[in-house]
């Protein structure tokens, strides 16, 4: 029988929050600055900062890359909320290093800089991170696949689909805690590349989208054929990597994992796509970042991690239609209450 366990997101929640945000901050401004404006993910984000803003009187501005990686943007977005005097922003980085200059800058301007979704490097150079665990999120997925497979797990064949070259940390977490569920040495935790386990049949990289994702697919399946595991960074580039599957008649062949958990991936899900994947809640990360920040200009107070991690953790749950037993899970039911996009 299946089980429905308590998501992660609302278990922390029930523990309660590390900081209080007023009834109202009237004539306290804010930021939100994501990495662009199209993807679900930061649409959703954008959604609850705007709604908690409104709920609390925070005049928010929001800002965006033109494109995923344009940090260039990111920067002078930065700039700009410095010079209207905003007491918080909150940021989605592009390039985790290349931004802290700014970032420091904000701080010593007296701003509240919280990282929403990805840690900046080093991670302490933001004030606080509100972000899933993406290694956890990696390492849920890892454990469903594994124990899916049983013993076939042991002569499994697993293609990686990336990120980008640069490996950014929400990339590495995840890749990291995939092998980890599935039971790889992962080497070196804070690097892609360096695992020994034969059972790996290589890495590629596909910007988070779906055309990324199929080209990928193709290029890893020419390598080796017999590819029965397929490790994803989101769900566009499952959905790609499925089309490149299904375009040799191998879809049903493979077992694909994914983390992100909108609306189009969890459909997936139910669909027979994907496998099963992880859920994130951006909307809960910025709406927590906006009380953040109203409690920041209220008295002072800087947000709290998470006990025992060095972020505050905003939950995660794996989605499946297919449980596996020892690994906690939600069906796409409730995955699609709680999805986003």
């Amino acid at each position: 029988m299946k089980k429905t366990v308590l998501t992660a997101a609302f278990a922390t929640l029930a523990l309660g929050v590390a900081f209080a945000a007023p009834a109202s901050a009237a004539g306290v401004s804010a930021c939100l600055i994501t990495k662009t404006d199209t993807n679900p993910f930061f649409v959703k984000m954008k959604e609850g900062a705007t709604a908690k803003a409104k709920e609390l009187g925070v005049t928010l501005k929001s800002y965006a890359g033109k494109i995923d990686g344009d940090s260039e943007s990111q920067v002078a977005a930065i700039e700009t909320c410095i010079a209207d005097g905003a007491k918080g922003i909150l940021l989605t980085a592009s390039d985790t290093k290349g931004i802290v200059p700014a970032v420091e800058k904000a701080r010593k301007a007296g701003v509240l800089v919280i990282a929403l979704d990805t840690p900046l490097d080093p991670i302490s150079a933001a004030d606080a991170t509100f972000a899933t665990d993406n290694l956890l999120a990696g390492e849920l997925i890892g454990k469903w696949a594994a124990a899916t497979l049983g013993d076939k797990a042991k002569t499994a064949k697993i293609a990686f689909l990336n990120l980008t070259p640069a490996q950014p940390s929400v990339d590495v977490m995840r890749n990291q805690g995939f092998m980890k569920g599935f039971g790889i040495d992962v080497g070196d935790i804070n690097r892609i590349g360096d695992e020994k386990d034969p059972r790996i049949v290589g890495h590629d990289i596909t910007n988070g989208n779906e055309e990324g994702g199929r080209t990928a697919m193709e290029n890893l399946l020419q390598k080796d054929p017999s590819i029965n595991v397929v490790h994803t960074i989101n769900e566009p580039a499952a959905a790609g990597a499925y089309e490149a599957l299904k375009a040799v008649g191998k879809q049903k062949d493979v077992l694909i994992v994914s983390v992100d958990g909108g609306c189009p991936g969890v459909k997936n899900v139910k669909e027979g796509v994907i496998g099963a994947t992880s859920q994130q809640y951006p909307l809960l990360m910025a709406s927590k970042g906006i009380e953040a920040i109203a409690a920041f200009a209220k008295d002072g107070t800087k947000p709290k991690p998470t006990e025992g991690k060095n972020f505050f953790d905003t939950g995660v749950s794996l989605v499946t239609d297919k449980p596996a037993k020892g690994v906690p899970s939600i069906d796409t039911k409730e995955g699609t209450a709680k999805c986003w996009g």
